[in-house]
């Protein structure tokens, strides 16, 4: 069991099936580089692709992952889909034209009215589907809803076949793409886990980047922030994420000596960055 990719759709064997929908929106041709992840924020994984469907809404993605495992696609994966908006990654930006977009069915961030969790559209969210966390760059915990195990499984299935086909070299959320904007998939989901699974990595290796241009480390996340290094970090330095992020401005640390100096820490825009293979 498990599934394949043939001619840019996928494929399903055994108990693992793909129903296809194809939803007219969507755009020119694309080599897929990246796995984006979403939720829905829907009220089923049927409502999402009837939605996903639709000219009006503006909007689709490559796959919905319903929460008992069930896998549609919508779009084919060498076509652009609508799912990732104003967005970058490491040094890339308009997603849109190099990722892939799978939507879980998941109704996100949950509000409490009285004593029970609801959607933000009304509905009542079971409390055995809700788990109280805290969302990078908050800081108090909110209830959120669970991914459900055989969801999770689903798509890591989908996930390995993706990055065999595609040779895939990154694995990230829509909040990471469009922080500050964007909060899908959310605290609950199991990102290093689930990339270290796909990508063949080993859970909890922090990735290296290095700079495209001559680039400015500053002392706080702002264009008008004091230089750091005065001619700027050469071309090719390599840097550490250290996971704290403003905006596009990433806290990295340098792991080149510059200037005698082999500590240097400060805050980078991350449109001039590329991840080391």
């Amino acid at each position: 069991m498990g599934y394949r990719v043939q001619n840019h759709w996928l494929e399903g064997s055994g108990d693992d099936r793909v129903v296809r929908h194809d939803s007219p929106n969507h755009g020119g041709e694309i080599t897929p580089e990246f796995l984006v992840i979403h939720f829905t924020a829907g009220r089923s994984a049927k409502s999402s692709v009837s939605w996903l469907s639709d000219p009006a809404s503006k909007v689709s993605a490559h796959l919905v992952i319903g929460r008992d495992g069930s896998v549609t696609q919508l779009v084919a994966f060498n076509r652009r889909a609508w799912h990732a908006g104003r967005s970058q990654w490491a040094g890339r930006s308009d997603l849109n034209s190099c990722s892939i977009g799978v939507e879980l069915d998941n109704k996100g961030k949950l509000h409490r009215v009285g004593n029970q969790w609801r959607s933000w559209f009304g509905e009542v969210v079971p409390d055995d589907e809700v788990a109280e966390a805290i969302q990078k760059d908050e800081h108090v915990r909110s209830g959120w809803h669970t991914y459900s195990a055989e969801q999770l499984e689903a798509l890591r299935k989908v996930g390995a076949a993706l990055a065999t086909e595609y040779r895939l070299s990154d694995v990230m959320g829509h909040e990471d793409i469009a922080p500050g904007r964007k909060n899908d998939p959310g605290p609950l989901f199991p990102m290093d886990s689930f990339r270290a699974s796909v990508l063949g990595r080993e859970e909890g290796t922090i990735p290296v980047y290095i700079c495209t241009t001559t680039l400015n480390l500053r002392d706080q996340p702002s264009s008008s922030g004091n230089k750091i290094v005065p001619e700027g970090l050469p071309d090719g330095t390599e840097l550490r994420d250290l996971g704290e992020h403003v905006g596009s401005w990433w806290r990295v640390l340098v792991l080149s000596t510059l200037n005698g100096d082999n500590d240097l820490e400060g805050w980078v825009h991350s449109k001039y960055l590329a991840r080391k293979e």
